[in-house]
């Protein structure tokens, strides 16, 4: 498995074309979420070699929020997202006459990550400081370390994070300052999250957030923050085993993939869904996210038969939702 990297424009994770050209490639369009990513580009790749260049996939990157403007325009079969599906994005697809299934297929531990030479926030940092720093009524005004938390140096707070158009920074603001894409604006954003990586890795007084799978891909540069949840509580940092056992909240979160129901009456578009449930578990753990039980993928390929459509959140976020609280939701 090849290390994943990509470009902010939108990237094509294409098969080889069948033999001599004698044959037309079937097509199958995904977009959105750089966090899931990792996830369908490393589907994509192995679905790819099962059909033996007779179907071509292409991933692209436009972030959440643009993948679901794309998707309920009718342009992708698949969205990749990092937070459910919102109200108005629901209401956009329902005028463009866009159904669509949704499907959980991993979770994520989003990391707050720090400056390998931080060495004053290495031993935890609580959600309020957090808010501190990323609050609306922050900007222009917390712009040291020393403000949040006066045992910290009087060094430049320099902020690193994820996009407007971001299922992350919709489910990090949320998580920290309690209303989705509530933040200061002056700070580097960016949908491509090796600039946030490189921007982090330069800078000792910088702090950014991601996916794991990211982080993990470049530990060798970075350090993730232990994150306090509230008082008392201890400081815990990523990892499959935190997410699993819920002690990662409240920045542990599912990451979803919504299929467009009229785009299952695609041959390859159905067998890549289904391929993508058989096959997801051992794929996202090997790009670090946290599988799902298989009784989890099982249920959503029988989702995909019964084209049971809409979502089971409402249209809006379950901030530190875990596994077991997951699965236990109904349809809406």
């Amino acid at each position: 498995m090849k290390v994943f990297k990509f470009a902010a424009a939108a990237i094509a994770v294409a098969g080889a074309f069948v033999s001599g050209g004698a044959a037309a490639q079937a097509l199958v369009k995904v977009d959105g979420s750089s966090t899931v990513f990792p996830v369908t580009e490393a589907v994509a790749e192995e679905f790819q070699k099962a059909k033996k260049g007779g179907v071509r996939v292409t991933v692209g990157v436009s972030g959440t929020g643009g993948g679901f403007k794309k998707f309920c325009r009718g342009e992708t079969d698949i969205s990749n997202a990092s937070r459910p599906i919102s109200k108005k994005e629901i209401d956009d697809c329902k005028a463009a006459g866009i159904e669509f299934i949704e499907l959980p297929i991993a979770f994520d531990a989003l990391t707050v990550v720090l400056n390998p030479k931080n060495d004053w926030a290495d031993k935890g940092i609580s959600v309020a400081q957090l808010k501190a720093m990323w609050e609306p009524a922050a900007q222009g005004k917390v712009m040291k370390w020393s403000q949040v938390n006066p045992a910290w140096p009087d060094r430049d707070l320099t902020l690193y994070g994820a996009g407007a158009d971001s299922g992350t920074f919709d489910y990090f603001t949320e998580a920290v300052t309690g209303k989705s894409k509530s933040s200061r604006g002056d700070f580097t954003a960016s949908e491509d999250d090796n600039v946030l990586v490189q921007g982090v890795s330069r800078d000792v007084n910088a702090l950014g957030f991601f996916g794991f799978a990211y982080y993990e891909e470049n530990k060798d540069k970075l350090m993730a923050a232990k994150i306090i949840a509230a008082d008392g509580k201890p400081a815990v940092g990523p990892s499959m085993e935190t997410v699993l056992d819920g002690s990662y909240t409240p920045l542990s979160r599912p990451i979803f993939i919504y299929v467009n129901a009229k785009s299952l009456g695609k041959p390859e578009v159905k067998e890549f869904v289904e391929f993508y449930n058989k096959e997801g578990a051992a794929l996202a753990a090997e790009v670090k996210y946290v599988p799902l039980p298989k009784k989890a993928y099982d249920y959503n390929i029988e989702q995909v038969a019964k084209l049971a459509k809409g979502t089971k959140f409402g249209g809006e976020n379950k901030v530190g939702i875990t596994i077991e609280e997951l699965m236990s939701l109904e349809a809406k």
